[in-house]
Formats: C-alpha cells, structure tokens, sequence
C-alpha cells in the first residue's frame, strides 16, 4: 500500500469527520423525530406488503388461465394442421384457381398439377 503523505492523511481524516457530523445532525432528534421515522418504516413496511400481495395475486391469476391459454393453442395448432393437411392433399379440387389463371396464391399454398401421368419407356 502506497504511503500518504501528511496532507493526503489530514484531509481524508477531515472528509470522514465532516460525514460523521452530519450524520449525526441528521439523526431524529425528539419524540417528533421518533415519530417520524417510525411512520416511515410503517408506511415502507405497508407498501411491501402490498407488493407482495399484488404479486403473488397476479400469479394465481396467471396459473388459473394457463389451461384455457393451453386450449386454445391446442385448438390453433389442430387448425395450422389441418390446413397443412389440406393444401397438401387438396389440390385445385377445392375450389382453388386453375393453373392457367394468375390469381395470387396463399402463403404457404403449393400449386400442384393434377392428372393421370405415365411413363415412356426409352426402348
């Protein structure tokens, strides 16, 4: 540790003493100053009571909707798959636009050409 010279030692001395002072003014002083801080460590103490409350309130809350969030995701993805299932087997038989026309399809949609198809032989 480096040394301080006498100076550097005097006047961090002097900083502290000047802190302890008026900390010491800062003290409640008296039956008002008693009260006062009493009442404010009711009123600090009453707010985190009410906090805690209101959180764990929020919390129950939040566990008594997650089944019917759940239900409603399910329902959701039991849509997106049978959407999915849909556009993969469904083709133009559904009622969707013919090859021909240039109507903009849905995202995610496959075109898909329909028909009987055979293989030619090279022999």
């Amino acid at each position: 540790m480096p040394q301080m010279n006498r100076d550097q030692r005097n006047a961090a001395w002097q900083a502290a003493n000047q802190w302890r002072a008026r900390a010491a003014q800062t003290q409640p002083t008296g039956l008002a100053g008693n009260l006062k801080l009493l009442f404010t460590w009711l009123a600090f103490g009453a707010l985190m009571i009410v906090g805690v409350v209101l959180g764990l309130f929020f919390l129950l809350i939040g566990w008594a909707m997650m089944p019917f969030v759940r239900h409603k995701m399910k329902k959701r993805m039991e849509q997106v798959r049978a959407q999915q299932a849909q556009d993969i087997g469904g083709g133009y038989s559904h009622g969707h636009a013919s090859p021909h026309t240039s109507a903009p399809s849905r995202p995610g949609h496959q075109d898909v050409l329909e028909g009987s198809y055979e293989v030619k032989d090279d022999r």
